[in-house]
């Protein structure tokens, strides 16, 4: 409270003053809980997030440093923010030892082209845990005419023909391509020429759809649709009719027949059908 000889003038300071520091407080405040607010739903939406387990240094790490249990450890990071490159620990067995070519930070994974000798995964290294690699013979319009490439994701279409129809369905969809013949990269595929040159495709898919894939191949034809990058979007799954996708009549057209009949030696008559003959019954 300020003094009662204190002249008007600064008085009115005073309340000016304290108004604005009841402002600043008030603001300071609500900044406080909102920061508060954004950094509760953020740590949220990290522990919801998919998540994956990759091999970090556990100090920062010179060049020439082995890699071994006491010098990396294990960390769960959001998968979206995961290196394709990184170093899994299904896949530590095979780093075990090696060297480091380059150096590596504290807390941050390990790459395989930080290894000496840029040591390479093997293509099981390419798979999730969990997950299946399946080949797919495919055909020059099954695949493409070589335009599917690794990395890319395509349909998985099924034509099967029973002994009445024959029906078209999508078994599989927005798989990943895995590799093109012995080719997984396709960088290196164009590199050495040898890009559209392949009878087969590998997919990632999971245990199911890796059986579902081997049964359709053995009793139909599996046709490959690629998708635009980032296309995503779903596609109906439905059984179809042939004849029905093609609008196509179902009738048994063996029947009848539209042939022309000749009677004697008069003109062709049009418009009539020939009906199955009947022989009479013996005597």
């Amino acid at each position: 409270m300020t003094p009662t000889n204190t002249p008007p003038r600064a008085r009115k300071h005073w309340v000016v003053l304290a108004f604005a520091l009841a402002l600043g407080g008030i603001a300071a405040f609500a900044a406080s809980n909102y920061l508060s607010s954004r950094m509760a739903e953020i740590e949220a939406r990290d522990r919801d997030a998919d998540t994956v387990h990759l091999i970090v240094a556990k100090s920062n790490l010179p060049g020439g440093a082995l890699i071994t249990p006491e010098t990396v450890a294990v960390r769960e990071i959001p998968r979206a923010w995961a290196h394709s490159g990184a170093i899994t620990p299904e896949q530590f067995s095979r780093a075990e030892g090696s060297a480091l070519a380059h150096p590596a930070a504290i807390g941050e994974p390990i790459l395989w082209a930080q290894l000496e000798g840029n040591r390479a995964p093997s293509f099981s290294a390419r798979l999730q845990t969990g997950q299946r690699a399946v080949t797919v013979p495919v055909d020059e319009i099954s695949s493409l005419s070589g335009m599917v490439e690794p990395g890319d994701r395509i349909d998985i279409v099924v034509s099967i023909r029973d002994a009445h129809r024959n029906y078209t369905f999508t078994l599989l969809q927005s798989v990943a391509v895995l590799a093109t013949g012995s080719q997984a990269d396709a960088e290196s595929a164009r590199a050495d020429g040898r890009h559209g040159g392949y009878t087969t495709i590998t997919l990632d898919t999971n245990p199911e759809d890796a059986k579902r894939v081997i049964a359709a191949r053995e009793i139909g034809r599996v046709t490959a649709l690629l998708r635009a990058p980032g296309d995503l979007s779903p596609v109906s799954s439905l059984i179809t009719d042939t004849h029905a996708l093609l609008g196509l009549p179902k009738g048994d057209s063996r029947s009848v027949s539209s042939v022309p009949v000749i009677y004697g030696g008069g003109p062709i008559t049009n418009g009539l059908q020939l009906t199955p003959h009947r022989e009479a019954p013996l005597d």
